[in-house]
C-alpha cells in the first residue's frame, strides 16, 4: 500500500513539474522556442539524471525554469536544438553548482553561465562546461569572490588565458586597408 501511494506521489508530482515547464511557453514563444510535454517530461528524466549523478537533492520545483527563463533570448538556441540545449545546460548546472562548493547562489551561476555562453563561447556548450565554467570554478574553490559584486556578469575574461577579438583594432585595421 505504501508503494502505491509513493508511486501515486510520483505521478503527481511529474505532472505538477511538466505543467510548470510548460507555462514557460508563454514567454518562450515569443523567441520561436516552446517544448512539447513530451520534451518536457524528457527534461524532468535529464534533471533526475543530474541529481542522482552529482549526488544532489532538491527541495521545491527545481532550477529548470529558472534555466528556461534565462537562456529563452539566446542568440545561439533555435526550436530545433531548444530541448537538447535545455538538458545538457540542466546538467551543467548541476554540475557546476558541486563543482564551485555550493559557493554561488543559482542566480550567480545562471547569470555566469549566460553571460559566457552568449560572449565568450558564442553557443558552444563544450567550451562552457570544459573551459569557462572549469576556470571560473577552479578560482572560487580558491577564494575567489569578485563575483559577487556582479552577481557573474563578465567575470569570464579575468580568468581567460585566450586572447580575445578586439574590435577596435579590427575596424581600425579593416580603414587602413579599405580606405587608403
Amino acid at each position: 500500500m505504501t508503494e502505491n501511494i509513493f508511486a501515486l506521489w510520483q505521478v503527481q508530482k511529474q505532472e505538477e513539474e511538466t505543467r510548470l515547464i510548460l507555462a514557460c511557453n508563454k514567454q518562450t514563444q515569443s523567441f520561436g522556442l516552446s517544448l512539447s510535454a513530451e520534451e518536457a517530461k524528457e527534461l524532468i528524466q535529464c534533471r533526475n539524471k543530474s541529481l542522482k549523478a552529482y549526488q544532489r537533492v532538491e527541495l521545491g520545483g527545481g532550477i529548470l525554469d529558472k534555466l528556461i527563463y534565462t537562456f529563452c533570448d539566446s542568440s545561439y538556441i533555435t526550436s530545433d536544438t531548444y530541448g537538447s540545449t535545455l538538458a545538457r545546460l540542466q546538467d551543467i548546472f548541476y554540475r557546476f553548482k558541486n563543482e564551485s562548493l555550493e559557493k554561488l547562489s543559482d542566480d550567480e551561476l545562471l547569470e555566469f553561465m549566460k553571460d559566457t555562453f552568449e560572449n565568450i563561447c558564442f553557443g558552444d556548450l563544450e567550451y562552457l562546461e570544459s573551459t569557462c565554467l572549469e576556470r571560473f570554478a577552479r578560482a572560487i574553490r580558491y577564494g575567489y569572490d569578485g563575483y559577487l559584486a556582479s552577481g557573474g556578469s563578465g567575470e569570464y575574461e579575468g580568468f581567460s588565458e585566450e586572447e580575445r577579438w578586439d574590435s577596435e583594432l579590427y575596424l581600425e585595421a579593416l580603414k587602413e586597408l579599405a580606405w587608403r
